[in-house]
């Protein structure tokens, strides 16, 4: 009769476990892995038209969905209870790593200007209206812009012909996400000191060279690109605003027209001297960099290097015979 009690308790025990510990345990597992798209995304208890939202989601978080019905996908919340959400708000995880890719490289990048969004926009993993989603980026959310394309739009579909149109496409990074979104959507926040400098010129990056010193307050000095008429360049004009201690404002150092650049823009500093580096295209359509020194208020080109991919420096007589 003990033994009996004995392994009464051991099923009861049992049975316990595996409904309290084991179950929701194998269900936070089961199913496909897949993660939120939208800043917040609604979880709600059924699919019919009277429903309630039960929790809700928000972008990146990881979730298991264990079936589908059209175009719903039933999933597995964290605390191991189940609700509906429309399955075009959930990443498949291999779209999900390649988006984390993306980030890593938009992080190691260096940054060509920084804005906002100005509506709500979807976030692609290539720059292409039918590219594959893979974030949404809020009304106000800061961003860091990285790179440019300019694609040609995209057949509608259930139209064939093709558009003549071009659509602008910026990599920017905000928050922990990172990806392609439409240029209509992010407004560029020039830094104040070069906001008087942007009247009537398209600033699309800048970026500060190095430091003046005005009575203990460290101004930056900056490099602005700018693009001028044409669309097709990410810019062909540049400037360089040094700081004019005495005014306490800035001043034109170096103006250059007439090139056609391409980003990334890098800056590098070797012997307290700053230098920057710009992708242009000469024209025979020849790809090389040009090279300049900020010598405390003076910009001098210091020589252009063959190709995009090299980073080193070039010799001063390279300027010499290139047809820009």
């Amino acid at each position: 009769m003990k033994s009996l009690a004995i392994l009464l308790l051991i099923l009861v025990g049992g049975a316990a476990y595996y409904h309290y510990v084991y179950a929701p345990r194998a269900r936070l597992t089961a199913g496909t892995l897949e993660y939120v798209l939208p800043v917040t995304l609604p979880v709600v208890d059924t699919t019919a038209d009277v429903r309630r939202i039960i929790a809700n989601l928000h972008a990146g978080q990881p979730v298991r969905v264990i079936s589908s019905a059209d175009s719903w996908a039933d999933l597995i919340l964290p605390d191991g209870a189940t609700g509906w959400v429309p399955q075009s708000d959930l990443l498949d995880a291999e779209s999900f790593d390649e988006a984390q890719d993306l980030l890593k490289k938009a992080v190691q990048a260096p940054a060509q200007a920084s804005g906002h969004i100005s509506a709500p926009v979807n976030v692609h993993l290539k720059p292409s209206r039918n590219g594959m989603t893979v974030g949404q980026f809020g009304l106000g959310q800061h961003v860091v812009v990285y790179d440019r394309q300019l694609t040609a739009r995209e057949p509608v579909a259930g139209n064939g012909s093709a558009s003549q149109r071009t659509d602008v496409w910026y990599l920017v990074r905000g928050g922990d996400s990172a990806g392609w979104v439409l240029g209509d959507f992010v407004s560029l926040d020039i830094p104040p000191g070069l906001s008087n400098y942007a009247q009537g010129i398209n600033i699309v990056a800048w970026m500060p060279l190095d430091t003046a010193d005005d009575n203990g307050q460290q101004v930056p000095q900056y490099l602005a690109a700018d693009r001028v008429g044409a669309r097709r360049p990410d810019f062909n004009h540049i400037r360089v605003f040094t700081w004019w201690v005495k005014r306490h404002e800035y001043v034109t150092a170096y103006v250059e027209g007439g090139i056609d650049g391409y980003f990334p823009i890098t800056v590098s500093h070797i012997g307290g001297v700053p230098y920057f580096r710009l992708r242009l295209v000469d024209d025979q359509g020849q790809k090389f960099q040009k090279v300049y020194g900020l010598f405390d208020t003076i910009v001098r080109p210091i020589g252009v290097v063959d190709g995009w991919t090299s980073d080193a420096m070039p010799a001063p007589s390279t300027l010499r015979g290139r047809r820009l």
